[in-house]
């Protein structure tokens, strides 16, 4: 892949390399990464896609226990944009995963695990949140980026983003 980066001018009249290309661009290369290197890379990004799901959901029943006492599926299925019926069927992804119990007439419930799990989203939210805003992205546009990034950020890069945060923070 091929990144494009604006070079600098010398004044308005100058535009020979407005635009040029860089090869050693963050990401470039002339080779393919070896074959069992780039098959687990796209292997973990659908374990990352499916994890996403779940942990959407355990984030939202977790919050929706929270602040409403219940989390009926009907609430999910509308917070999240889904029909009834996709989330009854997720419902029953984290039931069998050992996430959430679900009671006839009571809504569903996270098991010590499911909310284990949803704090860990959490915190990975407001980490991934809490960059974005550090580096100029508004707070609404960070927001909504980090419901997807904080799906697919490994433990060592959250760690490095919690340690850059933490030495950017200015001393209280």
């Amino acid at each position: 892949m091929l990144h494009l980066r604006e070079a600098p001018t010398s004044g308005a009249g100058d535009r020979r390399g407005a635009v040029q290309t860089s090869k050693k661009a963050i990401g470039s290369s002339a080779a393919l990464p070896e074959e069992p290197t780039q098959a687990e890379r796209f292997g973990k990004a659908r374990a990352d896609r499916s994890a996403a799901l779940l942990e959407d959901y355990a984030e939202l029943i977790s919050d929706l226990l929270g602040t409403e006492g219940e989390a009926r599926p009907t609430d999910i299925a509308r917070r999240l944009g889904v029909s009834h019926a996709t989330a009854i069927k997720s419902i029953q992804r984290l039931k069998r995963e050992g996430l959430a119990t679900a009671r006839p007439y009571r809504g569903v419930f996270l098991t010590p695990e499911g909310q284990a799990l949803a704090e860990r989203v959490r915190n990975r939210h407001r980490i991934v949140v809490a960059l974005l805003i550090a580096v100029g992205v508004p707070v609404e546009a960070a927001e909504s980026d980090a419901e997807g990034m904080e799906h697919y950020v490994s433990a060592e890069t959250l760690a490095a983003f919690d340690a850059f945060l933490k030495r950017a923070a200015p001393a209280v």
